[in-house]
């Protein structure tokens, strides 16, 4: 467990620092040409991470960044491009036993050390993700807004 701990921190590091990457002020810096013609109102709203019919990818994209997902729809009414955003949580499912850990502890009974062996648990989580909004896009514009109702 000593040897994991590092590589641990190290991670939660590196994931800390890359979620911090992906902010407002980034990306609107990243789309400063469509950022500067908003006005205030809007900027406010996208901010706020809301979007509405008729924003643009570049509006979309500074609001909720990245989608997890893209995908194209082709039907008879033409072509259309739907993002996808999804949430990331990590549910407990309990501990488990992993190993025993050796005790050396000093018996008074009779007057030596001795080992004992303790059982060791660690707890259990499940990486869980659930599509939280659908947004779709035909002639370069938002169409649809297809998002959960969960409380």
């Amino acid at each position: 467990m000593r040897t994991l701990r590092p590589v641990l921190f190290a991670l939660c590091t590196a994931t800390l620092f890359l979620a911090g990457c992906n902010t407002y002020q980034k990306r609107a810096a990243e789309k400063s040409a469509v950022y500067n013609t908003l006005d205030a109102d809007t900027r406010t709203r996208l901010e706020a991470r809301s979007i509405q019919m008729g924003d643009t990818a570049d509006m979309v994209y500074i609001a909720l960044g990245t989608p997890d997902e893209k995908r194209e729809i082709i039907d008879a009414s033409g072509k259309a491009t739907t993002w996808i955003y999804n949430n990331y949580w990590r549910e407990y499912q309990g501990s488990r036993l992993v190993s025993y850990r050796r005790t050396v502890v000093y018996d008074e009974a009779v007057k030596s050390y001795r080992v004992v062996e303790q059982p060791d648990y660690q707890p259990v989580y499940e990486s869980r993700s659930e599509e939280r909004v659908r947004i779709t896009f035909k002639n370069a514009v938002v169409t649809v807004i297809d998002q959960s109702l969960r409380n």
